[in-house]
């Protein structure tokens, strides 16, 4: 069974931006190792701090996030599910998991996503040392 990975906003704006762990890891889903998955609202915030974090021009906002998703199946998800009171944001990772049919969230959300471990069959993994990695 392939493993199916919704990737944080955290990973997706690390890995466009450097070359660490979180760039290896869409890496993995680039090439097809990994099944990646993703939402619209996720697309939209990872654009949003591409352009406020990274200081990137709209033009490398708009080649970055057409690069993903040529390998990013996107989702639609309702943003019903209310899970994490502490970061609402949050509930748009597990939904877009539950409706992709993820096995795993790449997240560094220590706080919250990390700390859920498990969410209906979906388990967080931390960035740093991933079942993705170990593929």
């Amino acid at each position: 069974m392939p493993l199916i990975a919704v990737f944080d906003t955290n990973i997706l704006l690390s890995g466009s931006g450097w070359r660490g762990k979180p760039y290896r890891c869409l890496e993995l889903a680039r090439i097809g190792i990994v099944e990646g998955v993703t939402c619209q609202e996720l697309i939209d915030e990872v654009a949003k701090r591409l352009q406020t974090r990274l200081k990137f021009s709209a033009v490398q906002v708009t080649n970055t996030i057409a690069d993903l998703l040529n390998f990013l199946r996107l989702v639609t998800i309702t943003n019903t599910l209310k899970v994490v009171a502490a970061d609402p944001a949050d509930d748009k990772v597990l939904e877009c998991a539950v409706v992709g049919g993820a096995s795993h969230i790449v997240t560094g959300d220590r706080r919250h996503l990390l700390a859920l471990g498990n969410y209906q069959g979906s388990k967080a993994s931390p960035k740093v040392k991933t079942k993705i990695d170990e593929k």
